[in-house]
């Protein structure tokens, strides 16, 4: 599904090892609950180590959040597998992703669905996370510099929101701008007392759960 960029400078010789780290660490998922096959294939066909700094490429493939510069990071692949398996419980045609970061997330939301509206506050973020996945031949996502937490009201209304920083609460505007049958995904909380949860819109109203404790960064206002 994914191949490595051949201009990228820097990965020479990765290749091979990265595939058979890419099968262990699909394999560990599986041992750690994740069972959307779907989910798995993307993530062992996606070249994680082209979304980290050279001088981190050799720990892509181990099952931690990493940095990606600017106080940001690359999400831990079980968090990121989670978040898409809860997100698609069934097919979502346009999901809104805030906060961009790497693009990894992105990349992985890409083929589940027709069209991905991503957001990122920091300019260097967003624009770097736009050429990268276009060198990987994705061609289904919009970026967007901006405060993701807004919403896009432009590209509402959305099947699914996933958002990769975590609030005090979930935004109005979020759920104003999801559709009925949509789900959000997201972290909620403060400082250590984090909960990922989903927020389901129904026609009779909105269904809150749980689903794990996670460790996310803040949510922050503005841009960078």
């Amino acid at each position: 599904m994914y191949q490595v960029p051949s201009h990228k400078p820097g990965f020479a010789g990765i290749g091979m090892t990265s595939e058979r780290t890419r099968r262990r660490l699909v394999e560990l998922l599986r041992d750690m609950g994740i069972n959307s096959e779907k989910v798995l294939q993307i993530m062992q066909s996606l070249p994680r180590h082209i979304f980290v700094e050279e001088a981190l490429a050799s720990r892509a493939y181990e099952n931690t959040a990493l940095p990606i510069g600017q106080g940001q990071t690359i999400s831990q692949p079980y968090i990121v597998a989670l978040m898409t398996q809860v997100l698609f419980d069934q097919p979502r045609s346009k999901v809104l992703e805030i906060g961009t970061g790497c693009g990894y997330q992105t990349a992985i939301l890409a083929p589940l669905c027709e069209q991905v509206i991503s957001v990122e506050r920091i300019v260097k973020l967003h624009r770097e996370a736009r050429d990268r996945l276009y060198d990987l031949g994705v061609r289904n996502v919009v970026f967007r510099h901006g405060d993701g937490f807004d919403g896009l009201a432009d590209f509402a209304p959305f099947d699914g929101i996933l958002a990769a920083a975590v609030s005090a609460d979930v935004p109005e505007e979020l759920v104003t701008q999801l559709s009925v049958g949509g789900r959000i995904v997201m972290p909620v909380g403060r400082g250590e007392k984090q909960s990922l949860v989903v927020i389901d819109k129904t026609e009779s109203g909105l269904k809150k759960q749980e689903i794990e404790a996670v460790r996310f960064v803040p949510r922050l206002a503005g841009l960078g």
